[in-house]
């Protein structure tokens, strides 16, 4: 599960709106407080009337287009079956929401009040008397209780392990709800629970959970569906009579009345469409296509334009991922060997138009990130668990095989035969083929044309040491189904990562998710030093202690040799057509669409283009 608040406006990435961990109060504890802070108290006090980076006076109205590659075929975005509509999210409010300017903190929403006891052993929320369903019935303790035990049996593997520490929940009285937490130290319990998606019972109790549907939910957040088409759109409009509309921590955000998300085979159909003016805003992940994809009229004529955004969040892991569960990547020699296979260099020169940096650590751009040789603090951890590390974790300092020129890349071939070698393979008439003569021969599975480009170019690589690298591009759906199922030998995946890892580091890395169906371990990785870490990640009593304990973790993966580490950039690319406000502060987190609005002269002018250009069209003979 993306610990992403659930309402984020267009699922924008992972890195957008993630949480934190390590919870370090200074208020008094076992009082009820308005929010929470990661360390020390939280930026806004009691009397806080918006967040800094919103515009509290930003104009209502209008309607923005997005869109969206694929299909959808259910309205639950909460278990793991079907494909969630694009902005579902939006229909379903938490106790508490995030502020994009702190590295963590948390502040009442259904919740007007946190109180956590001296022992941090439990946490238990005061509900708003307003806050109501969009049925207009009340929403109760009873219904965060319900809404705890479903996702939890019901949900997606990611609330399960999320929750495995919250030892039981308990309904105080109409408003109340107490949530008693197992022996042991994590201190972002509270904050995971406030995250907690509340449903509504009455609608969800007579209902399977566990199914897909398209039967529109009742939900409690600001938009609600307006009309859809399964496959093809759906449209939100923001709901006048939303409880939460005048709470400080929504002043300045839901201010678009129709958000139309539209579906699209690909995203070279949608890219085009974009440029035709079907939609709004789009978001750039493609290197080529952000240098050269966007040489149309309207950009040059200023009706649209090409916008970065500082990111400043972890930028994660991405790479190609191995599946350990397959015999032919279970040795860690030739998952080392295929790395000295991908030349990033030449990809950045001739893909990528030199926009990247490449990763090297699984929390870079960040000081979560490991460097150099372990210090005192990360051996004190790492020495005890020696023997199920490998020994590099200790003497050398990670860094992915580089190739400057043709001469590095030979010498990284060799290389990587030698590591084959020794891991039992042999190069034998052109062909890499193991002790019983059988071919090293696996399937890149892709879901995005675009990861072709990328994909061929190692594979021909690979062809040098011997090895058969097929790329198999299949639809949104089989992809899904597939990597739910771990049905893959290699495919591209992304790691997002927060300022203050936390308790999703279980859902990644332990053994405990590596067989679970639909969790994010997809690299199936099984490691009790890894998993000793992730625990020890979890209980870090501070900042400083936290720090250390990811970076040792990082070690750890880093040396597991689980992916070939793909790049990074540190900020965001969007494209728009110029219809749109947003505050002039983009905040630690990275842009915030839900506080952008509709500018009401831009959007008349791009109206009275499209109908000039409509008008000189009519009149070509």
């Amino acid at each position: 599960m993306n610990r992403a608040k659930f309402c984020c406006l267009h699922g924008l990435t992972a890195g957008l709106l993630l949480l934190s961990s390590g919870l370090s109060m200074t208020v008094a504890l076992g009082e009820p407080v308005h929010g929470i802070a990661l360390h020390g108290q939280p930026k806004y006090g009691p009397d806080f009337k918006h967040f800094e980076y919103v515009n509290p006076d930003a104009p209502k109205g209008g309607e923005a287009r997005f869109a969206a590659i694929g299909s959808f075929d259910t309205f639950n975005p909460f278990n793991i079956k079907g494909q969630a509509a694009a902005g579902i999210g939006q229909l379903f409010e938490s106790l508490l929401t995030s502020s994009a300017d702190e590295p963590f903190s948390e502040y009442g929403l259904i919740a007007e009040s946190v109180d956590i006891p001296a022992d941090r052993g439990s946490v238990t929320f005061t509900l708003r008397p307003q806050a109501k369903f969009h049925d207009g019935s009340p929403i109760t303790a009873d219904d965060v209780l319900f809404s705890f035990e479903i996702l939890k049996s019901k949900g997606s593997p990611a609330f399960r392990f999320y929750y495995t520490s919250i030892a039981s929940a308990e309904r105080l009285d109409e408003r109340r709800i107490k949530f008693t937490f197992a022996p042991g130290e994590n201190r972002e319990l509270p904050l995971i629970v406030g995250q907690m998606p509340v449903l509504s019972k009455k609608y969800w109790q007579d209902r399977d959970f566990a199914a897909t549907t398209l039967d529109i939910p009742v939900g409690s957040g600001p938009y609600r569906i307006e009309r859809f088409e399964a496959g093809r759109f759906i449209a939100y409009t923001r709901d006048a009579q939303y409880w939460g509309r005048d709470l400080p921590v929504n002043r300045g955000q839901h201010n678009i009345d129709r958000l139309v998300y539209d579906y699209y085979r690909d995203g070279n159909v949608a890219l085009e469409a974009f440029k035709a003016g079907a939609y709004d805003l789009r978001i750039e992940n493609n290197s080529k296509l952000w240098a050269t994809g966007y040489d149309f009229p309207a950009l040059s004529q200023g009706w649209v334009s090409k916008v970065t955004f500082p990111r400043q969040l972890p930028a994660g892991m991405q790479g190609f991922t191995f599946n350990l569960r397959r015999p032919l990547f279970q040795n860690p020699k030739v998952r080392q060997a295929l790395a000295y296979a991908f030349d990033f260099e030449w990809s950045n020169r001739n893909l990528f138009y030199g926009q990247y940096q490449r990763t090297r650590s699984y929390f870079d751009n960040s000081e979560l990130a490991a460097r150099g040789l372990p210090s005192p603090e990360e051996l004190a951890l790492l020495e005890p668990l020696r023997k199920d590390l490998p020994p590099e974790v200790f003497t050398v300092d990670y860094q992915p095989p580089v190739a400057n020129d043709d001469g590095q890349l030979r010498a990284n071939f060799k290389k990587a035969l030698e590591l084959l070698k020794e891991a039992g393979w042999t190069f034998r008439d052109r062909k890499l083929v193991n002790v019983q003569g059988e071919p090293f021969r696996f399937e890149l599975l892709i879901d995005e044309p675009t990861w072709e480009r990328i994909g061929l170019p190692f594979a021909r690589n690979l062809e040098r040491l011997g090895i058969e690298m097929t790329v198999r591009n299949v639809d949104s759906a089989q992809y899904e189904n597939r990597t739910r199922s771990f049905d893959f030998d290699m495919i591209v995946n992304v790691w997002g990562q927060s300022l203050s890892p936390g308790n999703e580091q279980r859902e990644f890395w332990s053994s405990a998710s590596a067989d679970q169906p639909g969790s994010r371990n997809l690299a199936g990785l099984k490691n009790p030093a890894v998993d000793a870490l992730v625990e020890q990640l979890i209980a870090a009593p501070d900042r400083t202690t936290l720090v250390t304990r990811v970076r040792a973790l990082d070690r750890a993966l880093q040396w597991n040799f689980l992916v070939i580490p793909h790049w990074h950039i540190a900020y965001d690319r969007l494209a728009l057509w110029n219809k749109f406000g947003y505050p002039s502060v983009t905040p630690l987190q990275g842009v915030q669409l839900n506080a952008w609005w509709i500018d009401p002269a831009k959007a008349a002018a791009l109206s009275q283009r499209g109908a000039s250009s409509e008008k000189a069209n009519q009149s070509k003979p």
